[in-house]
């Protein structure tokens, strides 16, 4: 029964990274077509995360109580609502409070499913099911990305939908967002809280259990941080680049494509290997430390089409590999029946990230897109720092209890 519940929320990532990434390859173009200038794009997004920040406790908190179920629920009809209308209203100010409808709506679903599989899984077996998830989400974005610039750029489906300035892709979002909502409510399983948990939870004890962290995780979600900053400016700003350089949606969801592709095969066969290394904080400031010098390679190589195919895809690799450990890390430092809470901690640190990097990454690749991606190579360096003075916090920690 366990290992059902566990594969049905792999297939959940899977699905629900598919339709929410419909939209990604068409919003450089659909926000130009409106005649918004492009550092809106950077708004749009970092206003959709800081959703993800608000409301990642809050759901988390609402989770450890039970019914995991009407809260996922309530959270994508929030994500279609938001959807529809980033895509119809026309007016720009509207549209970033839409967008922040959509981040704090969809990250219900993104913390409590984490949450409920860390709950069901052992230790022993947790990394390699948070990789399949990551591995799911990711392939579900490429395969989103694909049929989002597939559906725009088609001359048979711009038919099918009437499809003029992009804006029916995000309709067609939140109808199946909408269907994917009815699954969900027929084979989705409720949950229970523990039975040593008061279900007397504020929706705000998850932000306040952030002053009772280990001051060591507190750094660690702080380097977690930096590395979303890198990780989400390299995403979304590499769609604007592909366009820039004269690439339409329908190339960029085909590299997006392979991108999920080289993630699988790290899911599948790197994570399982690297989940046994005993020194988890070491493995993670080496995955930082190259991710830094491929950035850095990649953006200011003379042949950046096939750098891209080939050396950066060494980065997303790591990236595979890197989420699932962290994610493990954070699990280990939960209390039995805090899972919600503890995991909507890390998405609301991860979604800062999203919030500070885009802010910031709009301007500056507005004055020069190499500057951004090169950026993003120094935050991960940042985040090596961290982990660095972690690793040295862990060995003073050691050497006092020795004496």
């Amino acid at each position: 029964m366990m290992k059902k519940e566990k594969n049905l929320i792999i297939i959940f990532f899977l699905i629900q990274s598919i339709i929410h990434n419909l939209g990604h390859p068409v919003t450089p173009s659909f926000v130009t077509s409106l005649g918004i200038p492009d550092y809106m794009f950077g708004v749009f997004f970092a206003t959709m995360s800081f959703g993800l920040v608000v409301g990642g406790p809050m759901w988390g908190a609402l989770g450890d109580r039970g019914n995991k179920k009407i809260y996922i629920i309530t959270g994508l009809l929030l994500y279609s609502i938001g959807q529809f209308f980033f895509g119809y209203i026309n007016n720009q100010y509207l549209m970033v409070f839409f967008r922040f409808v959509s981040g704090f709506g969809v990250v219900a679903s993104i913390t409590l499913y984490t949450s409920h599989l860390v709950e069901i899984t052992e230790k022993g077996e947790r990394a390699k099911y948070l990789a399949l998830i990551a591995a799911a989400a990711t392939l579900g974005a490429s395969l989103g990305y694909w049929l989002g610039g597939f559906i725009a750029e088609n001359s048979f489906t711009q038919t099918l939908f009437s499809i003029s300035n992009n804006k029916e892709i995000f309709f067609i979002q939140a109808v199946v967002n909408l269907l994917y909502v009815g699954l969900i409510v027929l084979v989705f399983t409720n949950t229970k809280p523990e039975k040593n948990v008061e279900k007397k939870i504020g929706i705000l004890d998850g932000f306040k259990s952030i002053k009772n962290i280990d001051y060591r995780l507190l750094l660690f979600l702080i380097a977690l941080v930096f590395f979303s900053i890198g990780q989400i400016n390299i995403d979304k700003y590499l769609d604007v680049y592909f366009d820039d350089l004269g690439y339409n949606s329908l190339e960029i969801g085909n590299f997006k494509l392979v991108m999920g592709g080289v993630t699988l095969i790290a899911s599948l066969f790197l994570v399982p290997y690297f989940a046994k290394f005993k020194k988890q904080i070491g493995l993670m400031m080496t995955i930082l430390a190259i991710s830094s010098v491929i950035v850095f390679y990649t953006f200011s190589s003379s042949n950046f089409i096939m750098t891209a195919y080939t050396v950066f895809m060494i980065y997303i690799l790591l990236r595979a590999v890197f989420t699932p450990l962290e994610q493990n890390y954070i699990s280990l430092h939960a209390k039995k029946g805090e899972y919600g809470r503890v995991m909507g901690t890390r998405q609301s640190f991860i979604a800062l990230g999203f919030v500070i990097g885009p802010l910031l990454g709009g301007f500056i690749y507005e004055i020069n897109p190499i500057w951004l991606f090169n950026s993003s190579a120094i935050a991960f360096l940042i985040g090596f720092g961290i982990l660095f003075v972690i690793c040295f916090l862990y060995k003073k920690s050691e050497t006092s209890d020795s004496v």
